[in-house]
């Protein structure tokens, strides 16, 4: 083998790893990202289970003279 193909290789090899950090790196914050909607809308859920039983009409009117 010549010198310029081992370097090629070698590169190569460089190039393949950093591509397969960058992969690993975006699937973890998409999963990230998938458990961070999942906790808001469990949190959207409990909120307005908790708001279920509230009178009718409360929050339709707001005054904001002060």
């Amino acid at each position: 083998m010549d010198p310029s193909s081992i370097a090629a290789a070698l590169v190569g090899s460089q190039m393949s790893n950093v591509q397969m950090a960058l992969a690993a790196k975006m699937l973890r914050m998409n999963a990230d990202a998938a458990s961070a909607i999942a906790q808001v809308l469990d949190a959207a859920q409990q909120n307005i289970a908790s708001l279920a039983n509230v009178a009718q009409g409360v929050g339709q009117k707001l005054n904001i003279s002060a």
